[in-house]
């Protein structure tokens, strides 16, 4: 009899589970959250890659019947948008194999997620969530914070998106108005503003896999970010940490507590953490695998990846504690400096070229339209690098700098 697995908001990198699991003999069904594919996400979805596909419009009893009717091994959200839906769903057909139910919305939203970090006593930045601009003003003022640098952002948002960064003594008000009441790129309404103090230290990645409340590390790994006027999410590059590393052991026991206080119990989880003076700081926690290519360059540097283990987890009950580096491996992302249309998108091919080459991922071709990178989203597409010496790969990385530096986007 055919087994089935149900893959939630399968986007970007996740629609490499429908592979790992037909490779076990089950059949991925996809189901989006959604009436239809969100936008922000189109490249990225591939619908050919599941047996079938459903649309939830609603009505949650008869999305259960559908789920039901194929008897699923496992129900794995791809993304942010499907944590809260996945969550009912397996509290409602598999009961007490998931996470903490009640604190579902913390592993969402940025502002309950907030809460819940500060009520465990963890330490955290100060923030609040309002849409009332008189409120921020006071909070800033109680908090001690006139004249230092703030962040403004989406709650219910992902991948950078309409995050900005207020300068020391620059007004926040024009952000705050901008943001409040527009849509953001999960097609959600920003009804409150995020405010927060700014986290200055380097960014971190801590990437989990949990099987019933066993928390098992599967990667940690240091951001490279620059910004564009208040844009500060532009992504870099990113590479690996050995797990031998004191930043590693540290932000790995940071993670887990924070993991704890949301109700993460099974799967994955994406922690976006600062390194400050003062200590680790929570940016987010996403109750999700890692997207983009992560999943990929994590196989090559570890050997392992998140979807891997969720694959032995679910059929075959099996845990891993930690990870091992293989290599060293650096993802890196390419930008656009402008929007426009890209004229040679092949010279990108030279990539190929390069001794610390394995993967270069881009959905552009010569003639299309491309943004200005401002974040994840508007991404021209990324290069992995991995070889036998980090200095191979530092060489490496300088040259896809310069074949980026090469291409033509005309105004």
């Amino acid at each position: 009899m055919q087994r089935h697995v149900i893959l939630v908001d399968p986007y970007s990198g996740a629609a490499e589970y429908a592979k790992a699991f037909r490779e076990r003999g089950i059949e991925p069904v996809a189901v989006l959250s959604t009436p239809g594919p969100l936008d922000s996400y189109r490249r990225t979805w591939a619908p050919d890659s599941f047996l079938r596909t459903h649309f939830f419009d609603g009505d949650f009893g008869d999305l259960v019947a559908t789920v039901k009717s194929y008897d699923p091994v496992a129900v794995v959200p791809g993304n942010e948008s499907a944590v809260m839906l996945v969550d009912r769903l397996v509290a409602e057909l598999m009961p007490g194999s998931g996470n903490v139910l009640e604190l579902s919305e913390a592993r969402r939203d940025k502002w309950p997620m907030a809460r819940a970090v500060a009520e465990a006593g963890i330490p955290h930045l100060r923030q609040i969530a309002t849409a009332d601009p008189r409120e921020v003003a006071a909070w800033i003022t109680d908090s001690g914070l006139e004249g230092r640098p703030l962040v403004l952002k989406p709650r219910r948002s992902g991948g950078t998106d309409d995050v900005h960064k207020v300068a020391a003594g620059e007004d926040w008000r024009p952000y705050f108005d901008r943001l409040l009441g527009s849509v953001n790129r999960f097609d959600i309404r920003n009804d409150t503003v995020l405010v927060q103090e700014f986290a200055d230290g380097a960014e971190y990645i801590v990437d989990t896999y949990s099987v019933d409340g066993a928390f098992g590390v599967v990667s940690v790994s240091r951001y490279s970010k620059s910004a564009k006027n208040d844009r500060i999410g532009i992504y870099d590059a990113l590479d690996y940490l050995s797990p031998q590393d004191p930043v590693a052991r540290e932000l790995a026991a940071y993670t887990r507590r924070v993991a704890e206080a949301v109700g993460v119990r099974n799967g994955s989880t994406h922690t976006e953490i600062v390194l400050t003076d003062e200590g680790p700081r929570l940016i987010e926690i996403a109750a999700r695998l890692a997207g983009s290519c992560l999943q990929y360059s994590a196989r090559l540097a570890t050997g392992d990846s998140q979807i891997d283990r969720t694959v032995r987890h679910c059929l075959d009950g099996a845990f891993t504690p930690g990870y091992d580096i293989l290599r060293p491996v650096r993802v890196v992302w390419l930008s656009s400096p402008r929007a426009g249309t890209l004229r040679n998108a092949e010279a990108l091919r030279a990539a190929e070229g390069l001794e610390t080459f394995h993967r270069l991922g881009t959905p552009y071709a010569s003639g299309d339209p491309v943004p200005c990178t401002e974040d994840l989203f508007t991404s021209l597409g990324w290069v992995i690098l991995g070889g036998r010496s980090q200095e191979a790969v530092d060489a490496d990385t300088a040259r896809v700098k310069e074949i980026e530096a090469q291409l033509i986007v005309e105004p």
